[in-house]
């Protein structure tokens, strides 16, 4: 990972464009799936970002007001190439679904009624979740394997208490980040 942003040159951010851009035009299901598809090709394939900051980076997207698909791209691009970088992601971010919506505006009532439509979306919708469980699943696998257990115990309480007791959102994202003041700001002090 190269943490020198100043040497950042055309080609990247024709990559950092062009790789969002498809990201965003082709991605159905919100900010969690676009998420994986960012991991997947800013950390894996690219090399430009590690797994942590990834995921603390979208973590902090995740609690920024605004839409999440949006705030993370945003976060990575800056993480990756200061402003420059973050109003390249953003433009590549906004862009398809600015195309879009343009586009079905313009025959919505044909798009609306459409029986395939509704029948594609269906199966975008299932793809989407199934592209969210894998990325909870895999999120899970990592803190158990580096023995993590109060970030396991915030994860399972959280999950408890969102799933079973409906506690809002909102909240419970304010209580995990005391948590993780409170109990994670010692465990890292030893």
């Amino acid at each position: 990972m190269d943490d020198n942003k100043e040497k950042r040159g055309g080609h990247f951010y024709r990559a950092l464009f062009w790789s969002t851009f498809w990201i965003s035009a082709l991605t159905v299901g919100g900010g969690f799936v676009i998420i994986s598809l960012l991991k997947t090709k800013y950390v894996d394939e690219f090399g430009w970002l590690d797994d942590k900051e990834t995921l603390d980076l979208a973590a902090l997207a995740q609690s920024m007001p605004g839409v999440m698909a949006v705030n993370a791209s945003i976060l990575l691009g800056y993480r990756m190439a200061g402003v420059p970088g973050a109003l390249t992601a953003l433009a590549a971010t906004i862009l398809p679904p600015l195309i879009t919506l343009s586009l079905i505006a313009q025959a919505y009532e044909a798009f609306a009624s459409s029986p395939v439509v509704r029948l594609a979306l269906q199966g975008m919708q299932c793809g989407a979740t199934a592209l969210i469980v894998s990325v909870a699943v895999d999120l899970v696998r990592k803190k158990c394997k580096e023995k993590q257990t109060i970030p396991l115990l915030i994860l399972v309480s959280t999950f408890v208490a969102n799933f079973f007791f409906d506690v809002n959102l909102m909240i419970l994202i304010v209580i995990d980040g005391l948590a993780g003041l409170m109990f994670l700001q010692g465990a890292e002090a030893k």
